[in-house]
């Protein structure tokens, strides 16, 4: 009888080479995949990384905000003692 006949050539053979194709084109499937979702996490890394610079960036101006705002409270406080004493020597007038 010749190999070729032979029962595990006939049947068994091809379905073990089609198995190794299938799962080493699926391999290269999932390796596919793989660059794909590292292609997405550089760009959410990146994206990341531009909302932070951003977000560092309005901190940054919001702490000038704050920083004129207490010189502005101040310089009232200020001009609110001052209006107290000019109201003094003013009310000390209309009395006399």
């Amino acid at each position: 009888m010749n190999w070729i006949h032979e029962p595990f050539v006939q049947v068994a053979l091809p379905i073990i080479v089609t198995l190794i194709l299938a799962v080493f084109l699926q391999n290269k499937r999932f390796d596919d995949m793989n660059r794909r979702f590292d292609d997405m996490n550089k760009r959410f890394d990146d994206m990341n990384r531009r909302f932070d610079d951003r977000f560092n960036a309005l901190e940054k101006r919001i702490d000038e905000i704050i920083r004129r705002l207490e010189r502005i409270e101040s310089k009232l406080d200020n001009h609110e003692s001052r209006i107290a004493v000019l109201e003094d020597r003013t009310s000390r007038l209309r009395v006399s």
